[in-house]
């Protein structure tokens, strides 16, 4: 059975004080505070191409599952995944962070395909923002 949803595309960006390759492997390793995984109930990561991902968050009393599969990884220039959880109403939606170095600083691009085109879909740009800011803040903490 095929759902049919309005779609729609989030775009966050954000400059981390910090190399493209050290926000990279931040990105990917859960235990790093300030990254999108750190924090989870519960983490499942196998950071490859093809590897999966599954995260539990807490959010307003609720527990938000959260799973993809890695599509691409190049250290210090992306990270591309898709990305199901109960507001994307089952739909595999595609995240693509891309780092761009901007001499010592990067510039996180981070683009959302495919998201449900209601509050909760739009809901993952608030999500993305607080995501980028933790990490920023995390790594300007650590320089």
């Amino acid at each position: 059975m095929k759902i049919d949803v309005k779609t729609t595309t989030l775009h966050v960006s954000r400059t981390i004080p910090a190399a493209p390759e050290r926000v990279y492997d931040v990105w990917l390793d859960h235990t790093s505070p300030g990254g999108p995984w750190f924090g989870s109930k519960k983490v499942i990561l196998d950071a490859k191409v093809d590897g999966l991902f599954y995260h539990a968050m807490e959010w307003e009393g609720t527990t938000w599952p959260h799973f993809g599969r890695f599509i691409a990884l190049e250290r210090g220039k992306k990270i591309e995944h898709t990305w199901m959880s109960p507001a994307t109403k089952g739909l595999e939606s595609v995240v693509t962070v891309t780092l761009e170095d901007k001499g010592g600083e990067t510039l996180l691009s981070l683009r959302h395909a495919g998201v449900p085109d209601d509050e909760q879909g739009r809901h993952h740009e608030q999500g993305w923002k607080w995501i980028t800011d933790a990490l920023a803040d995390g790594l300007g903490k650590k320089k």
